[in-house]
């Protein structure tokens, strides 16, 4: 049972339930003398007040995405190495219908050999009656750190809140995939390291996946990310560095665009995958960046935004900044955002199409 899955939420409710109606029950029922019922009755209790403290910490976990896994929790390596994890292989992955359409599968990626979550969405222009041959635009959703692929679903209103930008014709539909930022808990800010090859299963991985099982646009013209914190700082260096894969990115309140030194500690690994070195030597590539943050939030200030643009000068790569007034660095923020980021996406991507085949 998956730490962040609603069964097991809902399990420890129940059982917390039993418990206190078990206490209420046993409570004057309890036999033998008096030193001995009351130990039981604190034990009884002490039941009581776990299972509860199990519940809110369960929500909370599940809220906030600060493990995303029992091996994240525990501390223990997923599929027993740093580097490779087990889980079946995309053409054997199988996708579970959930709520609201989203479907979940677990697979295990032919280039990074690293195995984890991924949802998928297809928005309801995907099944409509003729639409059988069309193939549509893939936007990735990148979740911050701490955090999980649950996180956009429970906190930032997705995809519901695109659903509604396409009703009313202020964005175009997209195939939503929300894939682990970090499979078995160990954040790279998206960067092959000798140890673990987290952009190529971002890169790499995860698109054969989507575009094996969904009628998506062929890549770049068709592809995009948008991530918010640690997701933002990572929607903006994978376009720069992988062009054939991405056509855009939506950074909202990203990390500090220069890479940080508790997450890579060799300067030079940091240096080469940060946005602001990746833009400085990119090569005409044809790339859109959309960036945005708030004057109030000190986690992403205002002006690194302005210094990203200032490097991108030249390079051909096309950004566009916002900058709002007021915010934290938090969903209510970031989904105050989504219009002007979903909107510019649908003019850098190519909208649904015709096209022959299909999964």
């Amino acid at each position: 049972m998956e730490l962040t899955s609603t069964s097991f939420l809902v399990t420890l409710i129940v059982a917390t339930v039993l418990a206190m109606l078990g206490a209420l029950l046993l409570w004057n029922r309890l036999p033998g003398p008096g030193w001995l019922r009351w130990p039981a009755r604190l034990v009884m209790i002490g039941l009581c007040q776990l299972t509860a403290i199990c519940v809110v910490a369960t929500w909370i976990n599940g809220s906030y995405g600060l493990y995303s896994s029992w091996d994240d929790l525990l501390g223990t390596p997923a599929g027993g190495s740093g580097s490779t994890m087990t889980g079946p292989p995309p053409g054997r992955a199988r996708f579970t219908a959930g709520a609201g359409g989203v479907r979940t599968t677990y697979f295990r990626g032919s280039h990074s050999k690293l195995a984890g979550q991924v949802l998928v969405w297809t928005p309801p222009e995907y099944d409509a009656p003729g639409a059988d041959r069309t193939r549509f635009p893939v936007l990735m959703l990148l979740h911050g750190y701490p955090g999980s692929p649950r996180t956009w679903l429970d906190l930032g209103n997705m995809p519901g809140a695109l659903e509604e930008l396409v009703e009313v014709g202020a964005a175009q539909p997209f195939i939503v995939v929300i894939p682990e930022l970090y499979p078995g808990g160990v954040n790279t800010d998206c960067t092959d390291t000798p140890q673990r090859k987290l952009a190529a299963w971002l890169a790499q991985d995860v698109p054969d996946l989507v575009a094996k099982n969904f009628r998506t646009l062929p890549e770049p013209a068709g592809w995009a990310l948008m991530g918010v914190s640690t997701g933002g700082f990572c929607a903006l260096k994978l376009p720069l560095q992988y062009p054939d894969a991405f056509r855009a990115g939506v950074a909202l309140d990203p990390d500090p665009l220069t890479g940080d030194p508790q997450v890579l500690a060799d300067p030079v690994l940091r240096e080469h995958n940060s946005p602001m070195w990746l833009v400085r030597h990119a090569k005409k590539a044809d790339v859109g960046l959309f960036l945005a943050t708030s004057a109030q939030d000190k986690d992403s200030p205002p002006g690194q935004l302005d210094a990203f643009a200032k490097a991108a000068a030249g390079t051909g790569v096309r950004v566009k900044t916002l900058v709002r007034r007021e915010g934290g660095h938090n969903f209510q923020t970031w989904s105050g955002m989504y219009p002007d980021a979903l909107g510019w996406l649908s003019t850098e991507v190519l909208p649904p199409s015709g096209g022959a085949g299909g999964p």
